[in-house]
């Protein structure tokens, strides 16, 4: 990289295959541009993909995932960011399914796959599947991505609230999209949004987000230095039991070239309208739902088939909460209760433009012929407040990291955790919550190291007795 070329962001990584899994079926890729003609031509990318599928199916998926979207993009030839990323993903959907077709053993292997571009002072988001990108901006955290989800896309089809009793009860690991299982795929297209100066960037996989609510994903990002950002909430995430793998990729812009020369003001980019969200009529509600209960009885054979770990079972929920839903809507007790905020309007799926018209038509007509649906995030925003409640479940947190080493009689010395704190709690007493929230973080990553080497002292243990 040229000494005199400056990036304008400050990034951090970092993955891990979580308290419960073999091996790590998420992937990611960092293409920071190594040069100020790099940067003017392609900007930079970040990409995280999260595997489903058979244990190699899923990891092999998830790779070639990132590593396609990544080379597609950077060698794309088109002038448009949004329809180069748009493309590399829809690119990267026909090799992950080209494999999967010449092999049995990764026969609908599948994956996520959310990607962020920064280029021309202007982010652009390509998604599908549940993982996540976000942004945190004036003390807001803002979802920028539509959770494919089958929770999700009964909110926003007006079905259900997630709030709601039903809502609660639907699992939240069912997706409704994703990379690979089929020749063609609808790609989210999010943006642009305009990028300012601090903005920070978090891409994450659902092994983070559904550990760590976003309330305290906001006020974590909000306080926490850049190179702390990503080992601690792992840690939280693991020590919330960690059920899945877990990925982490932070992105703060601090560069002028990076951002916005006009950046907007109102804290909406030119992506969402800033309206909240509505659901849609009654009528077409019920259909909807109608519809989800006959899709789930067809494609009920077709989905225990496929053997996704996170799509199995997708169609005998989706038939059994749609007839639940039609119970609901005729009794009318759909409601929302206000604890999260609503979603906001559904995406718009469209063509091109007139500009955009000419560079689409070879691409459309070649082997991909997939569809891009024009974004309205973001979906959810988070005021970043709450502090009080953070100190106190991190507080919590090592209180029981503390019992339970007490209880199994582990030697571990504590007296380094106690001390930090001690300096968190006395931060809390003078009401200075940042300074709290970063020093019990300090002190739960400091357990954390209590814990792994006592983990690895007991593997060297036991394998000597072996």
């Amino acid at each position: 990289m040229s000494e005199s070329w400056q990036s304008g962001v400050k990034v951090a990584e970092l993955t891990h295959v979580g308290m419960r899994r073999a091996n790590n079926q998420d992937s990611f890729a960092v293409m920071v541009a190594e040069s100020s003609e790099r940067f003017e031509r392609r900007g930079h990318l970040f990409v995280v993909a999260d595997g489903m599928g058979a244990h190699a199916a899923g990891e092999l998926a998830s790779k070639i995932a990132s590593e396609q979207i990544a080379m597609r993009y950077i060698s794309s030839q088109k002038t448009d960011t949004g329809e180069a990323i748009s493309q590399a993903v829809h690119q990267a959907n026909t090799a992950i399914f080209e494999r999967g077709q010449s092999n049995p053993d990764f026969h609908n292997m599948g994956t996520t796959a959310s990607s962020l571009v920064l280029r021309g002072g202007q982010a652009y988001v390509a998604h599908v599947g549940d993982s996540r990108v976000y942004r945190l901006r004036d003390g807001t955290l803002e979802q920028l991505t539509f959770d494919h989800s089958l929770v999700w896309e009964m909110e926003a089809s007006g079905q259900v609230d997630s709030n709601s009793p039903l809502g609660r009860a639907i699992p939240k690991n069912v997706i409704t999209r994703s990379l690979g299982p089929g020749e063609h795929v609808l790609v989210d297209l999010e943006g642009p949004f305009e990028v300012r100066m601090g903005d920070r960037f978090l891409l994450c996989s659902d092994g983070l987000t559904g550990q760590v609510e976003d309330n305290d994903l906001g006020v974590l990002m909000d306080c926490l230095p850049i190179n702390k950002i990503a080992p601690v909430l792992i840690d939280l995430a693991n020590l919330r039991g960690g059920p899945d793998n877990i990925t982490v990729i932070v992105v703060d812009v601090t560069g002028d070239h990076v951002a916005s020369k006009q950046a907007d003001r109102s804290g909406a980019g030119q992506g969402g309208s800033g309206k909240p969200w509505k659901g849609v009529n009654s009528s077409r509600a019920l259909v909807a739902t109608t519809a989800v209960c006959w899709a789930g009885a067809i494609g009920f054979g077709v989905a225990v088939a496929m053997g996704h770990e996170k799509m199995v079972g997708s169609a005998i929920v989706a038939f059994t909460l749609g007839a639940i839903a039609i119970a609901v809507w005729f009794s009318g007790i759909l409601a929302t209760d206000g604890n999260r905020p609503p979603l906001k309007t559904r995406r718009r799926r469209s063509g091109p433009t007139a500009s955009q018209a000419a560079g689409l038509a070879t691409y459309d007509s070649g082997l991909e012929k997939s569809e891009v649906a024009r974004g309205s995030g973001p979906y959810r925003r988070y005021p970043v407040e709450h502090h009080p409640s953070l100190c106190e479940n991190l507080r919590s947190v090592l209180a029981e990291l503390r019992q339970t080493s007490e209880t199994n009689h582990w030697m571990l010395d504590w007296s380094e955790v106690n001390a930090i704190e001690q300096q968190a709690t006395e931060a809390k007493s003078e009401g200075q919550w940042k300074t709290a929230v970063v020093r019990y973080c300090d002190a739960a990553l400091e357990a954390m190291v209590l814990l792994r080497k006592h983990h690895d002292d007991s593997a060297g243990d036991t394998a000597v007795d072996l």
